[in-house]
């Protein structure tokens, strides 16, 4: 009977002690990488004619910095994001014009720690960024590179200890970016 006694305790203690662990996705000492790929982005318009534009290219870094009691973890990091536009405006002769854009950023974010939910990792933050521009055209326009900032909301699902999948909503080189997760 002791055993059996011996057994439950040492599973119960284990099983709280995993789901306290592992409902903590982000916490202080945590570092991610993110590289995800990007719709949208409001840098040019190219008004009447045809245009494209690709997909925004991003990575971010980030490391839990400090807690702030039992709800959340603030963490500080980079940004380093690209995204390029092609037009062929019906006015000017229909000359085609190129536009790129780098943007380099630094990152701060507070991560909810108050959701019972393993593997998941809400947060929301604010970034300060330079936003370079470079432009191949014929014609004067206003594009130059210059400083911004910008605020977003996102969420992470961890498959495992390591990798997971995001998602962010938020003005980078995109409104909305998606892509892999990797935490050590």
């Amino acid at each position: 009977m002791k055993g059996i006694f011996k057994v439950f305790v040492l599973t119960a203690v284990t099983l709280i002690t995993a789901h306290s662990v592992s409902a903590q996705e982000f916490s202080k000492g945590t570092n991610v990488i993110n590289a995800g790929i990007g719709l949208g982005g409001n840098f040019y318009s190219a008004g009447l004619g045809n245009s494209s534009q690709s997909l925004g290219i991003s990575a971010s870094y980030e490391r839990g910095i400090w807690e702030t009691g039992d709800f959340g973890i603030v963490s500080l990091g980079g940004y380093l994001g690209y995204k390029s536009y092609t037009s062929n405006p019906i006015f000017f002769g229909g000359a085609t014009s190129k536009y790129s854009y780098t943007i380099l950023g630094v990152r701060g974010a507070f991560h909810y720690i108050g959701l019972d939910v393993d593997n998941l990792d809400v947060y929301g933050g604010a970034m300060a960024s330079l936003n370079i521009a470079s432009f191949d055209d014929n014609y004067d326009n206003n594009l130059e590179s210059r400083p911004s900032a910008t605020i977003f909301v996102g969420g992470r699902w961890y498959f495992t200890e390591k990798f997971g999948v995001f998602a962010e909503v938020g003005y980078g080189v995109s409104i909305l970016t998606i892509g892999a997760s990797f935490r050590f």
